[in-house]
Order: structure tokens, then C-alpha cells, then sequence
């Protein structure tokens, strides 16, 4: 490879968020190579809303208006007993005029998005069937000896980022299996279903408090007669195999869903069993080498903090890295990414997303009204419009402002940097997902 061919930037992985700092950087003119061990985009059951925090970097990253086009912007979200009683919700609509709203749009349908607008940048470069096979650094450079169709090559470049998801090789290769935190006790089974849940009166995102059945439905895509696909994603027993868990859906599709529907009567294109986990790593920078998004952390997914934390991962860093690549900001600035990308984790993503989950199963749902904060708070709301409107905004507390430790000290993100208050305490909400 020339130098003239050399990129600044490495990322491994082409899912979102390594798509997501490709395109930002490129835009800035940085040569950036992204490196896919799959032969193609992944096309699995995976999340679909974007909250504020999301939303503001895929508006910097110039695609939101894309995504809102393929997409929609989901109003209601509402929290209810399994007989479908609502408890109290939230007007997402309220924020109609506001850029960084909740958008949705399926995870396979994204990355194709930004695949459209990688491809489209000159200094880009995306290799599928590149699986990391080893890692290493030294004063001037960064490198990964990847397996190709072609045989095993290693690619150079100042700095490597791993956005290779809850799997990561990079990650791995930096701590062996050492990934710090705990996996829940409950599996999740996410599934894709045609169902015609707005018969039922359903919002577009819905939370279900019940012991055993405990669950989320929300709407993927929305046709003009307000029919379409939805994720249904519930809780399961521990210890179950894959085989096992795929065998019970039925029953539990009946036992959940309104009209107790039997197979016939939906149609279901996917379904993917998983663990959960609270997990993040020491340490988000190692020299040359920086992990973001599912790479350097986990949490359960309802609530959609896993994806929405991971692309304001991306933002976070893609202001580190253009203020190092302009000169604006020295290497310590890197240092500060992982400082505050994990304690973000800590006082936002982490008790918040724990907090969602356990508001599902861990309550009876005869006494949630009595004895949930967070639903207390949202009925308290209900009639004051701007109370309610800076709620919803409220998540961009996982936000953080590094251009504040630039050279030039110039701050771009205002008063949305976020700092965690009384009332984001209570944000468990807004982006209804399914993390990887």
C-alpha cells in the first residue's frame, strides 16, 4: 500500500456507529479505512429508535433527514398492564418541531444508509470478508493483521477504532476475555412480527409490567392504513437453549399479545434469542487503539440506551479525533474520551437502563402507579406541555462536550452537553430498542 494510500484512521467494524464515525471523518477530508469481517451488512433483528442524543449525531453526520424520510417519527410511548391498561405515557409528537426528536428507523435498514453515504466519500474505503486476527502498536503507528480472501495482510494507520460490536475482536484483543460488569439473570428473545396491533389501540411504543410476560412492542414501519412490522421483544426463563426458547414463542405470542393470537394469525420474518449484560470496559483507550458503542460497553436494551449511548459514543469521538487530526487539541484529549464516555456510562446508561428492565418484571403491576417514581413523575406532567417537552430532551444528559478542551476552548454543544440532574434521573424511556 503507497503512502498516499495510508489512512489516518482504521475502524473495525461496518455496522452503525463504525459507519457513523467513517462518514463524519471523511466529510472532514481524513483518509479512513473500515475493515468488515462479514462478507456483507448484518440484516439480524437489532434496534430501531434513536433518541435525542442519536439523533443530534446523525444530524451532524448529515442523514437524518434521510432516516426520517425512510423512516418515521414515533409519537406515543406508553407504559401498561399486561390486559393492555394504560398506566401513564409520553407525546413524543410534542417535539415535532425540534431537530434532534426520536427518529425510527430498523438497524439493517441504517446501515445501508450509511453504507450509501460511506461509499460516497472519496477519502472512504469499506473491505468486507477483513476479520482481525491480531493487533499492535508502537510510537508512530497502529496496525491490524487481518485474514482476507486474498491471505492474511496487515493494515497500518495512526489510530485504530474498534466499533466491532458485543463480540469485538479489537476489544479482545486489548483484554483477552476480561470484560468487567455482570449478565442478567433473564434472556431476551427479539422477534420481528406483522401483527395488527393498532386494532388494539396500540402506540407506537408500548412497555409491559408484568412478572412472568413482561415485554415491549413497538412499531418498525408505518404504512399510510397505520399497518406494518413491529419488535416485539420479551423476557425468558435462564438456562434455556436457543432451541428451547424459539420452541416456546408460540406460547408466549399467546399468552402476551392481544386476541391471544395462535401462529397462523401473524406472520413473524425473525426472532433472535440473547443475553443481557451491564457491562463496560476499564479503560476506552489504549494508546493507539479507542473502542466505542458495543465494543466498550453493554447494557440491556429496553429503553434503546445500548444503541443511542454507542452513537453518542461516536460523536463524542469523532470530536477528539478531528481536534488531534486539525490540530486543535493534543493526544490527552483521547484520554478524556474514555473518561467521560464511561462515566456517562456510570451516572446515566448503566442505573437508568437497569432501572427500565426492572420496572417490568420486579413490580406488581396492580401497584405500579402507587409505587414507580419514574411513572409518578410522567402522570405528574400530563397537561404541562413544557415540562413534558424538556423531559423528552432530557437524555441528551449522555451527551458531552469535548471541543471544551480544545486549544482554542471554543464549546459547540451549549447547554445540551448534559450534566445529570433531578429530573434526567427519571429518563428511563425515550428510545424503545433492541441493542446488539
Amino acid at each position: 500500500m503507497a503512502d498516499s494510500e495510508k489512512p489516518w484512521t482504521i475502524i473495525v467494524g461496518a455496522g452503525p456507529s463504525g459507519l457513523l464515525l467513517g462518514v463524519m471523518l471523511a466529510k472532514k477530508g481524513v483518509r479512513v479505512h473500515i475493515v468488515e469481517a462479514s462478507a456483507e451488512l448484518d440484516d439480524s433483528p437489532r434496534a430501531a429508535y434513536y433518541g435525542p442524543p442519536a439523533a443530534y449525531e446523525l444530524r451532524r453526520a448529515g442523514v437524518i433527514d434521510d432516516i426520517r424520510g425512510e423512516g418515521f417519527d414515533p409519537e406515543m410511548t406508553s407504559w401498561r398492564k399486561l390486559d393492555g391498561t394504560f398506566l401513564a405515557g409520553l407525546d413524543n409528537s410534542l417535539l415535532h418541531d425540534y431537530p434532534d426528536r426520536i427518529a425510527c428507523l430498523p438497524l439493517a435498514q441504517l446501515d445501508r444508509l450509511l453504507y450509501r453515504h460511506a461509499i460516497a466519500q472519496p477519502t472512504l474505503k469499506v473491505f468486507f470478508n477483513h476479520k482481525v486476527l491480531d493487533i499492535g502498536q508502537d510510537a508512530d503507528k497502529a496496525w491490524v493483521d487481518v485474514e482476507t480472501p486474498e491471505g492474511e495482510k496487515r493494515l497500518e494507520a495512526t489510530y485504530i477504532v474498534g466499533c466491532d460490536g458485543a463480540s469485538s475482536a479489537v476489544r479482545r484483543c486489548l483484554y483477552g476475555k476480561e470484560f468487567p460488569g455482570w449478565t442478567w439473570d433473564k434472556q431476551i428473545v427479539a422477534t420481528n412480527v406483522a401483527y395488527p396491533f393498532e386494532k388494539y389501540g396500540y402506540d407506537d411504543a408500548n412497555f409491559f409490567i408484568h412478572p412472568e410476560h413482561w415485554h415491549m412492542v413497538a412499531r418498525l414501519t408505518k404504512n399510510a392504513d397505520g399497518s406494518g412490522w413491529w419488535r416485539v421483544s420479551y423476557g425468558e426463563l435462564s438456562g434455556l437453549t436457543r432451541e428451547e426458547l424459539i420452541a416456546r414463542q408460540p406460547m408466549k405470542f399467546e399468552a402476551m399479545l392481544p386476541g391471544n393470537p395462535k401462529p397462523d394469525q401473524y406472520d413473524l420474518a425473525a426472532i433472535s434469542p440473547y443475553k443481557i449484560h451491564q457491562r463496560i470496559v476499564d479503560k476506552m483507550r489504549v494508546g493507539r487503539f479507542l473502542l466505542a458503542a458495543d465494543a466498550a460497553h453493554l447494557n440491556n436494551p429496553f429503553g434503546g440506551l445500548g444503541l443511542t449511548g454507542g452513537l453518542t459514543d461516536i460523536g463524542g469521538l469523532y470530536d477528539c479525533l478531528i481536534g488531534v487530526y486539525e490540530g486543535q487539541a493534543d493526544e490527552s484529549i483521547l484520554d478524556k474520551y474514555s473518561e467521560m464516555r464511561r462515566e456517562r456510562f456510570y451516572a446515566v446508561t448503566d442505573p437508568i437502563s437497569t432501572d427500565n428492565i426492572k420496572r417490568l418484571f420486579d413490580q406488581d403491576p396492580d401497584k405500579a402507579l402507587e409505587n414507580d417514581e419514574f411513572l409518578k413523575v410522567v402522570n405528574s406532567m400530563q397537561g404541562n406541555t413544557e415540562a413534558l417537552k424538556e423531559f423528552m430532551k432530557s437524555p441528551m444528559a449522555l451527551r458531552y462536550d469535548f471541543t471544551q478542551h480544545y486549544k482554542t476552548n471554543q464549546t459547540t454543544g451549549g447547554q445540551e452537553n448534559g450534566t445529570k440532574t433531578g429530573v434526567i434521573s427519571h429518563v428511563e424511556q425515550i428510545a424503545p430498542g433492541i441493542s446488539d
